[in-house]
């Protein structure tokens, strides 16, 4: 394990990661990548603190794990210097690709995101196809951009509201997931893996999405774990989102 940090030119400051790499990596030779984005109120160290995720670099595979802070890795709509978007497809990308034995072509890249980091994923892979060759979204809020006002819930809209844009927005069309899936080309986008708790509040929401997806005719699964909005319920998942990763990305 690794904690470097390297300056983002789209943030104008310095940024965390953490990184596992196998015990060896014989010289001349390079790995996957896998991105790990963490949800709102965590941070990059969340994925090794709270599930035992280290263990498929031992497979032959980067782990990278991302700091996004409350920002939904977007380019914020009201805050011209957070593009936590730039900074999370170009930046990072290529400070990874220059400091570790990274492939450096996006079929061997994956982006898997738990929550917050899960919408990062999904809209990722509908704004940027050819970055990354598979996205994993774990209990993703995906109908976020789609939220309006409402009284008890103030402060998260006026936050919704300086990343997404305000309501009705063209700024917020073009960072919402159920406007970006209609127009996205299903050929070319990652593959999707998506999961969700059968008691997680977000799981009508996952469905809605799912159904796009099955109508546009992407490539993706779906899975409804048992689970809530929790670390359980994401740990619980990640063999699966794991085998698929390994299919779609070593197998290449």
């Amino acid at each position: 394990m690794r904690d470097v940090s390297f300056l983002s030119a789209a943030l104008g400051r310095e940024m965390p990661y953490r990184v596992f790499l196998p015990a060896e990596v014989p010289a001349g030779q390079r790995l996957p990548v896998v991105y790990l984005l963490h949800g709102m109120g965590g941070n990059f160290r969340d994925w090794s603190n709270a599930t035992d995720v280290s263990r498929y670099a031992a497979q032959g595979l980067i782990l990278v794990m991302v700091e996004g802070e409350h920002s939904y890795y977007l380019n914020a709509a009201g805050r011209p210097k957070d593009r936590f978007e730039d900074y999370l497809t170009v930046d990072l990308v290529r400070d990874v690709e220059g400091r570790f034995p990274a492939l450096t072509d996006g079929k061997h890249r994956a982006l898997i995101g738990g929550s917050m980091g899960g919408f990062a994923g999904v809209k990722v892979a509908l704004s940027h196809p050819e970055i990354y060759g598979f996205v994993g979204s774990l209990s993703a809020p995906l109908d976020a951009a789609e939220r309006g006002f409402a009284l008890r819930r103030w402060s998260q809209w006026w936050g919704f509201r300086e990343l997404f844009g305000p309501w009705g927005s063209e700024a917020r069309r073009e960072r919402d997931p159920f406007v970006l899936v209609e127009s996205a080309e299903p050929g070319v986008t990652p593959y999707l893996y998506l999961t969700v708790g059968a008691r997680d509040p977000l799981v009508d929401a996952n469905r809605r999405f799912v159904s796009r997806l099955k109508a546009r005719g992407f490539r993706y699964e779906f899975h409804v774990g048992r689970g809530g909005h929790d670390w359980g319920e994401w740990a619980d998942e990640m063999p699966g989102c794991f085998a698929r990763v390994m299919e779609t990305m070593l197998q290449k």
